[in-house]
Parts: C-alpha cells; structure tokens; sequence
C-alpha cells in the first residue's frame, strides 16, 4: 500500500462494479420514469400526511449534504498533502464544489413545496453511493500526466462544467423569482434559456456533469452523467408536457431539454 494512502487503496473491480450498478439504476429510472414522473413537486399529487414531508429547504439540505461530506471526509481521512494529486483537486474543486453550492447555498434559498419523506430517504441513499464512488476513484485510482492541464478533454470538460453551473444557477434564480415566500403556485418560466427549453435547469446540469466526466475521463463520472441524463432528463419531459397542459399560453416553439431538438 502507498504510504499517502490512509486505509484504503485503489480497487479497478470495485470502481467498475460501483459504476456499471450506476449505469443500470439510470436505465431502470429512465424505464420507470418514462411511464410517470417522480411524486413530488409539481407532479406530487396527493398531498400525503404531514409526517410523510419535510420543508423544502429541509429536505434539500438534508438530502445534497452526503454528496459534499462524503468525498469531503475521504480527503480528510487521506494522508497529508491530502490535495497534492490532481484528481483530489479535481474532486474538491469540481465535484465538492457544485454540491457545497446545493447544499448551503441552493437548499437555503429554494421555495418549492414539502418535500415527500420516501423520496428523500431515496435521494440521500443515492447521495451516499454516488458521492464515495466519485471520491473514491478520484482519491485512490485516478492519476494524470503532468500536462493534463493543458489536454484538450481537460480545458473544454472544464469549460463545459462552468457552462452547465452557470446556465443551472441562473435558471435556478429564475425560477424562485416565480414565486413570494410561502407562494407554492406554478407559472410559466421566462427568461434566460427557459425561452428555449421547459428544463432550463436540468439541461445545465446535464451539461455541468458531462463536462466533468470529460474533465476528469472516468468511467465513475460517465456513469454519473448518464445517470443524470436518466433521471433528470425524463423530468424535463414531464415538466413539459405538464406546462402545456395547464398554460393554455404556454409557448409552442419551447422544446423540453435540448433547444430547438427536443
């Protein structure tokens, strides 16, 4: 064992294994999903027990926290210099970085409706799961020439990841400008790249992974984007056609995810 590794080393086996499981529940979202949306948010339709919620903002919280503290306490667990590879810059700066922001900034600001307790059981299960499989592979198997700065999969897979943050924040802030506090009504999203798409937010986030699987060029991160791709994507979907059903103004030349494709 590498004396800069704490008490773990690299397993290829288990990283392959994680992240083919990864792929698979992709699939069997993007199968179920297709069908019928996730119960929650504008597509929850019975308002359940009040046991069975959390506030939004709770839940949020609750469930994004494991995907920053989890990868968070690999790098602590790990022998000093704990940032000196650059796949554990990559991890802190890139991965830890989108979910800092969902965990102590977005989860903070959100106003959407109580949250479903099951889903968030799920969500935060997830979150465990994805966030040792990335801090994993990125801490204990991931290595990278010298130059791999100046390789043209890091510099646009970064690019790509700004791009995708930026478009996901913007529209986020678009969205809760939709409503006043305590407001739980839905209107049409204007604005930004909601004039393109219905899924405005999910698109950029989408992107922000792919080009993070790009950047780092591992199989976990792939699998992660197309997990993302699964579950979120059919989500835009139902967002969509959830718009024109209940806008009878709702524009007609807006796509769902991909502007002017689909």
């Amino acid at each position: 064992m590498s004396t800069e590794c704490c008490c773990m080393q690299c397993s290829p086996s288990l990283v392959l294994a994680l992240s083919s499981l990864l792929g698979a529940l992709g699939f069997l979202l993007l199968c179920l999903n297709l069908r019928a949306p996730a119960r929650y948010g504008k597509h929850q339709e019975k308002p359940g027990k009040p046991w069975a919620r959390l506030p939004a903002r709770c839940a949020w919280f609750l469930q994004e926290l494991p995907s920053f503290l989890v990868p968070a306490l690999l790098l602590a667990l790990r022998s000093p210099p704990r940032l000196e590879p650059l796949g554990c810059r990559l991890l802190c700066g890139m991965f830890c970085g989108h979910y800092f922001h969902r965990t102590f900034i977005y989860s903070f600001f959100t106003r959407g409706r109580p949250f479903p307790l099951q889903i968030l059981l799920f969500g935060m299960l997830f979150c465990i799961y994805n966030g040792f499989l990335q801090g994993y592979y990125m801490i204990y198997c991931a290595h990278y020439p010298k130059d791999w700065f100046t390789d043209f999969r890091f510099t646009s897979g970064v690019l790509l990841f700004l791009f995708g943050m930026g478009i996901n924040i913007h529209s986020d802030i678009l969205l809760r400008q939709l409503r006043k506090p305590g407001d739980h009504t839905y209107k049409i999203p204007q604005g930004g790249l909601f004039t393109y798409v219905s899924g405005a937010n999910f698109f950029g986030e989408i992107v922000e992974w792919f080009g993070y699987a790009i950047a780092t060029w591992s199989i976990p991160a792939f699998a992660f984007a197309l997990f993302t791709l699964c579950c979120i994507g059919t989500r835009a979907y139902h967002h969509h056609r959830y718009y024109l059903r209940m806008f009878t103004d709702y524009p007609k030349s807006r796509k769902a995810l991909i502007p002017f494709i689909f």
